[in-house]
């Protein structure tokens, strides 16, 4: 198992990687966003581990390059900042996790652990689904030739469902993954968000891609058109 650890505080980055190293793992140090970019893709981790605030490029400049590469590498991201919306931020470019400073050691193992479990599948460049297509690196949506503009987080549940096709996908799971693992806000939001992403890819195209699943939640399925 091993991890990158992205940090400028030398003193608490060798302190993570003793800790570390004591529970079996492989750890290399990266004091700049810069060298932590180019570790991250040069080598092969299983896990990084990434703080926000870095010199030469910040963490959420380094996250933003490796998901535009297509390095699917689980990223925990790790900061003194707190607050929903560097969360928001931070997922809403790719992130897995999120941990803010000060931290429990024994939380830290855990989240890694759970992030190992899941592992990086393999994500296709570009997800369709009749004429719709989603390109996840450009981040660009399109229905046919017409570019649709849609917010981080709209981008970020509509992938998700491009990614799960025919699958019908609760609330809870959707929170899960497209706002936030510890998410313990009113589930009702993603209906809200639900009705946002139909107005823009379904309503103005005469299309039903999202299907509701009464009782269950929502699915993307084969386009019709009305």
């Amino acid at each position: 198992m091993r991890l990158l650890i992205v940090e400028d505080e030398r003193e608490f980055a060798e302190t993570l990687r003793r800790g570390l190293v004591a529970e079996g793992f492989t750890v290399d140090v990266a004091h700049t966003g810069r060298e932590g970019l180019w570790r991250a893709t040069e080598q092969e981790y299983d896990v990084v581990v990434l703080d926000i605030m870095l010199p030469e490029l910040s963490g959420y400049e380094v996250l933003k390059r490796l998901r535009a590469a297509e390095n699917w590498t689980p990223v925990l991201m790790l900061t003194a900042k707190d607050g929903e919306y560097d969360e928001a931020d931070a997922f809403d470019l790719g992130a897995d996790d999120y941990l803010s400073k000060p931290f429990s050691f024994v939380v830290l193992i855990a989240r890694l652990r759970a992030l190992l479990r899941r592992g990086a599948p393999a994500r296709p460049a570009v997800l369709e689904a009749g004429d719709l297509r989603l390109d996840p690196s450009a981040r660009t949506v399109h229905r046919g030739q017409q570019r649709i503009e849609l917010t981080a987080r709209e981008f970020g549940l509509l992938e998700f469902l491009l990614r799960r096709p025919g699958t019908a996908l609760t609330k809870n799971e959707i929170l899960g993954h497209v706002w936030d693992a510890h998410y313990d806000g009113d589930e009702n939001v993603v209906e809200v968000y639900i009705g946002y992403l139909r107005r823009k890819i379904d309503v103005p195209f005469g299309t039903r891609t999202i299907e509701t699943v009464r009782g269950v939640g929502y699915r993307l399925v084969d386009v019709t058109r009305s």
